[in-house]
């Protein structure tokens, strides 16, 4: 009996069933169980056998895929990855099925280079896997393996020119990072923000484009500011900066000024943009005046990162496991002894503005 992860890919397109048909057989941990045109068609095959997971385009002919997913879920949840093209529609729509149930959002890979098909190998197969062991009313106990190498922050930032010796100041830096359910974490955690609050820097594991569309719509819901980080933005009270997809983004430091740089750089522990990334910059060039945040996601991005955060004087927490979707990246974390403080979802902003309070 197979213990791999069985998908079901739904895409009108013959060439991408193709492509990522020969992305997901590329792994050990997953198996392609079938492939369908459109929901219809898929509707048939899940009738037949219920796969583990599903990829599932968001434009297609006859049903929309947000209709299907919407029937997915009501009627028999199982996890979704959304696959979509870098398009303004397609990143809304996308956007919108995380809202309805999907677990995960990447982009439909293109054949243009090695580095582009082997990068999206990679996120697409950790993307099904985090999926598989997703929170949602189906779910499966499933060992997750990685069988790629990954990156340290080393590839972006040196181990040794983080310093410990940095002057208390008055002003906080906060910085957050997220992958799988993070979507839905960060915007529960920047609703809960006054005006006044702390700068904040996040990285949430998201196409480029989708983080645009992502960083907008947070900024119509929530009191303080939400924007895309752009090269040089100053890190502001009152003002959210999202790490745009595809650059890793970091922290520095100008006198009594923060900001922030984006920079192109490898996959760092299979991410561009990277958490360690983040909170190994904000260690060197905040630390104890910056809180670190680690919260839902798979695998472990992020959590060495925390650690390097804790012992240059920052505050830490984690994401607890029940508010979790996937309790990996915390859970790393605090097997390290990263994490100051393990909090559920609802009580992490509270704790930021009042770090002596809980």
């Amino acid at each position: 009996m197979s213990n791999k992860i069985r998908v079901l890919i739904v895409d009108d397109s013959a060439v991408v069933r193709l492509t990522l048909s020969q992305i997901i057989s590329s792994d050990p941990m997953l198996e392609v169980m079938g492939t369908a045109s459109d929901p219809f068609f898929a509707a048939k095959k899940i009738s037949e056998e219920v796969p583990d997971v599903i990829t599932l385009d968001v434009e297609m002919p006859k049903m929309d895929g947000l209709t299907f997913l919407k029937k997915i879920m009501s009627q028999h949840p199982i996890p979704v990855v959304i696959i979509s093209s870098l398009t303004e529609a397609g990143t809304q729509t996308g956007l919108k099925a995380l809202e309805y149930g999907a677990v995960e959002i990447i982009t439909k890979p293109q054949m243009n280079t090695k580095q582009f098909i082997e990068e999206s190998q990679i996120r697409i197969c950790d993307a099904i896997k985090a999926a598989a062991a997703a929170k949602i009313n189906r779910k499966k106990n499933i060992e997750i393996q990685h069988v790629q190498p990954k990156l340290t922050a080393d590839a972006m930032l040196s181990p040794n020119s983080v310093s410990h010796s940095m002057i208390k100041t008055t002003e906080i830096v906060v910085a957050v990072g997220a992958s799988t359910g993070g979507t839905e974490a960060i915007s529960t955690f920047l609703q809960a923000m006054p005006i006044d609050c702390p700068g904040i820097v996040i990285v949430q594991h998201m196409p480029e484009k989708f983080t645009t569309s992502f960083a907008n719509r947070l900024n119509e819901i929530c009191k303080i500011t939400v924007k895309e980080a752009a090269d040089g933005d100053n890190v502001l009270s009152g003002q959210a900066l999202i790490a745009p997809g595809n650059f890793h983004t970091l922290l520095k430091r100008s006198g009594a000024r923060y900001y922030v740089e984006i920079k192109e750089g490898p996959l760092v522990n299979r991410h561009r943009p990277s958490v360690d990334v983040l909170f190994r910059s904000t260690a060197k060039y905040a630390g104890p005046n910056s809180i670190g945040v680690i919260m839902t996601g798979m695998g472990d991005d992020g959590a060495r990162g925390l650690l390097e955060m804790k012992e240059a004087g920052a505050k830490t927490i984690a994401q607890d496991e029940k508010s979790c979707i996937v309790f990996g990246m915390p859970k790393e974390a605090i097997k390290l002894g990263a994490a100051d403080k393990i909090l559920p979802l609802e009580s992490i902003a509270q704790y930021v503005i009042k770090p002596n309070m809980i």
